[in-house]
């Protein structure tokens, strides 16, 4: 009888429930197992929240977004500070689990949640990873599941801004999640048939966006469509160490850098107008290609657990599924290359990234 803890931590995303409901379904498949529900991510590991799942809880949940467990953010920074509270957040993980009697915890999370798997690993209990984000940045994989559903999500809203950019001569500025990776950004980007994309990879001089935004003027467009995501720097911006950059920030009167992005081009006497669809871009059900990611992630999890290969995370590399240690993923991201294929596909149909290639 194994005993398998799943918890969901960081931000929420369409999938979640799918890849909870694949392990479930193929653990009950290959081996006498039971599984624990651990709540709201490692704040349930820390403070003993856990419920006895039954075979039952994982029916109807593939097509629900959200997760079911619940989740919370646990910086990683933070899990062997004791703060206030006097919580020894380590020690009290530790605990739980030997108190539930696990014999593994699967984790799904972004780069964050690996860290902290990692660090459990190193604690010596079992664990594996899957890797879940909308901001695909997870090192080590191809995609993480939720990310093709924000992709759709983000590319239904740059289609919808563009009647509305058309009917009115306007610039607009649809501004997409992801602080440090712009494959979001990137890719609904492009379907969404923008004219500037600016991501963090890529600077931008805003010079040459005001620059793009004249030509498809003087040609007769009567309208520009910018998607920009939410941690993209203009080069001066790019040039300050984090600490300045957050000073500077907490001095403009912006609530969001595309709001900056805006002044600067309506001071041109271009009308200029800011859509930022936030949270919508994590929200609601997973597309069938989620659907699916998630589900053969959730299988194959379950095959690790059958086979006690633990410290490990999921992967897709080149379309297949694989198992890569945690150890070579925690800690580090995957930012878009400034030589990606799709940013040269970009270019070649004459999309601006905001720099002077």
């Amino acid at each position: 009888m194994k005993r398998i803890g799943i918890l969901t931590s960081g931000g929420d995303c369409p999938g979640l429930n799918a890849t909870i409901r694949g392990v479930a379904k193929a653990s009950y498949g290959m081996m006498d197992c039971e599984i624990v529900g651990i709540l709201d991510g490692f704040q349930g590991l820390i403070n003993d929240q856990t419920i006895e799942m039954k075979p039952k809880d994982f029916s109807g949940i593939l097509t629900r977004g959200g997760t079911i467990l619940g989740t919370h953010r646990t910086p990683f920074k933070k899990m062997r500070k004791i703060e206030e509270d006097g919580i020894d957040k380590v020690k009290n993980m530790i605990e739980t689990y030997h108190k539930r009697n696990l014999d593994c915890i699967v984790c799904l999370g972004g780069a964050g949640t690996h860290k902290n798997a990692n660090l459990l690993r190193e604690e010596g209990l079992n664990v594996i990873g899957l890797p879940k984000t909308i901001d695909n940045d997870i090192y080590g994989t191809d995609i993480t599941f939720g990310f093709h559903t924000a992709v759709d999500i983000a590319t239904e809203v740059i289609d919808r801004i563009h009647t509305t950019a058309d009917s009115h001569d306007r610039v607009m500025i649809i501004e997409i999640m992801g602080n440090k990776a712009g494959w979001l950004t990137l890719y609904s980007g492009v379907a969404g048939g923008a004219d500037v994309i600016l991501i963090p990879e890529i600077p931008y001089d805003e010079e040459v966006v005001l620059e793009a935004l004249r030509k498809r003027h003087s040609k007769g467009k009567n309208f520009s469509i910018i998607v920009m995501a939410e941690g993209a720097k203009s080069i001066e911006e790019a040039k300050m160490s984090k600490k300045e950059y957050k000073e500077y920030r907490e001095k403009l009167p912006f609530p969001a850098v595309s709001y900056r992005l805006a002044d600067v081009i309506n001071k041109t006497g271009l009308e200029t107008r800011v859509t930022i669809p936030g949270h919508q871009q994590r929200g609601g059900s997973p597309t069938a290609y989620d659907r699916v990611i998630a589900t053969k992630f959730g299988v194959y999890a379950a095959k690790l657990i059958r086979d006690e290969q633990f410290g490990m995370t999921v992967s897709l590399k080149c379309d297949s599924v694989v198992a890569t240690p945690l150890s070579e993923v925690a800690g580090l991201s995957k930012p878009v290359p400034i030589d990606n294929n799709l940013i040269k596909t970009g270019r070649l149909i004459g999309l601006n990234f905001g720099d002077d290639l």
